[in-house]
């Protein structure tokens, strides 16, 4: 039996995570739920699973999530954090929100040897190379949830890095893949959120739309499989199939194909290295009419370019990348800042950033404080829409 704890409970990834583990009562249990705020999810969630740990961000609605529930004793804030992923009674810790308010608790996790599943990119992007670093003082395993990055991990099993040419990336392009410049320049924030296979948050559906999502994911895969960027490559594949490839030195292609459903990189993550059955649907090659592969437009996808440009620079370039993005996103979701001035805010505030060679865990936390300042800066500089 592994017993799960997982921060961002109240998130896609986080109910897919208990959706998984309520299908394997045998193998899975649920000691500990966070979210930041969403207490009547949350509340939900206590009833159905009962776990004896829960933690939400804000301190006011835990407060309020003890009224409501009854629950005696609901953690809060950074130190309910870090008491839930490093309590005695968890085994796993199943880090599915994107928030840097995380990164502290994964730390004190992996310093507590305890196992993670990672759905949150952007704190391999923030501080990849501290992280794996610590991943391995510790004797413990980061397993990715990203569909992307699970199946890299699922074909690289059993082969030695030597024998690998290179990681290909794939995705879907997104709901403004194929559209011409002019649909571009007048999309709608509806037409931004139609993701064409996924059904996920806000944020990362724009990300997609921006593909900033594939240039984060370009960042984690470098640290997660310890590979050089040039070794890393983007393709756009529109059917959403074939999630990831490996190229091996003798020109051997290895695909992981699936349906498009989370469930099934949480299930292996959890699962890992054993195999359970699952009740998603199978993939049925006799109804695909075509697979087809794209190299992205670098010139039409500027973010993508932004986000291998920081890859390249190193440091605490990436940090700033990832800080910058998030301000510039939220600001588009607010309606304070136009699709096309994603990119450029952006930009500019990478422009602005010195970078740091070898950033310690505060100082990537103060180049995202910095960037983010920096970014909103930007923002309010400029005139309003």
């Amino acid at each position: 039996m592994r017993r799960v704890a997982v921060l961002g409970s109240t998130g896609s990834v986080g109910r897919n995570t208990l959706d998984v583990i309520a299908s394997h009562p045998d193998q899975l249990q649920l000691v500990g739920i966070a979210s930041r705020s969403s207490i009547e999810l949350l509340a939900q969630q206590l009833g159905q699973f009962h776990p004896p740990l829960v933690c939400v961000w804000d301190e006011e609605k835990a407060t309020q999530l003890s009224a409501l529930t009854g629950c005696p004793r609901v953690g809060s804030g950074l130190e309910g954090l870090i008491e839930l992923v490093t309590h005695p009674s968890v085994d796993v810790v199943v880090v599915a929100t994107s928030g840097r308010d995380a990164l502290i608790p994964l730390v004190r996790a992996i310093q507590a040897g305890k196992r993670i599943a990672l759905a949150s990119k952007e704190l391999l992007v923030m501080a990849g190379a501290l992280i794996m670093r610590l991943v391995q003082e510790h004797c413990t395993s980061l397993v990715p949830i990203d569909s992307e990055h699970a199946a890299l991990f699922q074909c690289l099993q059993g082969i030695s890095k030597d024998h690998v040419a290179r990681l290909i990336i794939t995705g879907s392009g997104g709901p403004l893949w194929g559209a011409s410049a002019e649909t571009v320049a007048h999309v709608t924030l509806a037409q931004v959120l139609a993701h064409p296979k996924w059904q996920m948050g806000p944020k990362i559906t724009v990300d997609s739309a921006t593909l900033m999502n594939k240039g984060l994911e370009v960042i984690e895969a470098q640290w997660l499989f310890g590979l050089p960027l040039e070794q890393l490559s983007v393709i756009i594949h529109p059917e959403a199939v074939v999630h990831g490839l490996v190229e091996l030195v003798d020109g051997t292609l290895l695909a992981q194909m699936s349906v498009c459903d989370m469930r099934l990189p949480i299930q292996y993550a959890l699962s890992f290295p054993e195999r359970w059955d699952t009740l998603s649907s199978r993939l049925e090659l006799t109804r695909l009419s075509a697979l087809r592969f794209y190299e992205p437009d670098l010139a039409q996808f500027p973010c993508l370019r932004l986000a291998i440009e920081a890859a390249r620079a190193g440091g605490s370039m990436c940090a700033a990348l990832n800080g910058a993005n998030d301000v510039a996103v939220a600001a588009y979701l607010e309606d304070h800042l136009s699709f096309a001035d994603i990119p450029r805010v952006i930009a500019e505030t990478l422009e602005q950033h010195r970078p740091l060679t070898q950033p310690t865990f505060d100082e990537v936390l103060a180049v995202d404080a910095w960037s983010r300042n920096t970014a909103q800066e930007l923002i309010h500089s400029w005139s309003p829409r």
